[in-house]
This record gives structure tokens, sequence and C-alpha cells, in this order.
């Protein structure tokens, strides 16, 4: 599969896991939009959420997403962002959760 998330979830090429367990890997994106903005992702692949259908591993794909957040201590808030489908800003085609942060977050994004 040529997945660049599933060659980081397999360790084919290697980042600095900042959270790791037997579902799921965060680590910290290349081209960050806040000053903490940390992608975690399921290790199986799942192309997006249009895709997704195990409602466990969604639960822990989310938990462990708050528990991120809490290690990177986002304790005075955070933004949980996933992008689904081209027209939904999705730019790899592997389920990823952003947990952005470490600012306040306005709306509209940007």
């Amino acid at each position: 599969m040529d997945c660049l998330f599933c060659k980081i979830a397999s360790g084919t090429i290697p980042v600095k896991p900042l959270y790791e367990d037997e579902t799921v890997f965060a680590f910290a994106d290349i081209h960050p939009q806040a000053p903490v903005h940390v992608l975690v992702i399921p290790k199986v692949h799942v192309q997006s959420m249009a895709q997704a259908g195990d409602e466990a591993m969604l639960g822990h794909l989310m938990a462990s997403a708050a528990r991120v957040a809490r290690e990177q201590g986002l304790e005075n808030g955070y933004r949980l962002v996933l992008n689904t489908g081209d027209d939904g800003g999705q730019t790899v085609n592997h389920l990823h959760v952003h947990v952005l942060g470490g600012r306040h977050m306005t709306w509209p994004p940007g």
C-alpha cells in the first residue's frame, strides 16, 4: 500500500511518536497550523470518516485525541478537526484527527 500514514504507523517512515498504543499512533504535523498540532491516526487503514464503520476504533481514536491534548498541556482548550474527502479538505487519504491548540482558536478557522 502506498499510504503515507500507513507507512508512518508501521515504522517504515520513522517519526517521533507523541502517543502510541495497539490501535492509534500520534505525531506532530509537519506543517503546523497552531503552536500545538498533532495528528492522531488509526494504525489500520481507513480512508476517511466516510468509510469508517468500526465504532470502537472511532471512540478510541477520539479518546486518544483527548489524551494527547491533555499530555500536550492544552488545559485551556483545543480544537479537534477531521477532514473528509476532497471537498472537506482531506489531503492524506487515511483517517486522522488534527489536535490543534496552544492559542485562542477563532471561528471561522484561520
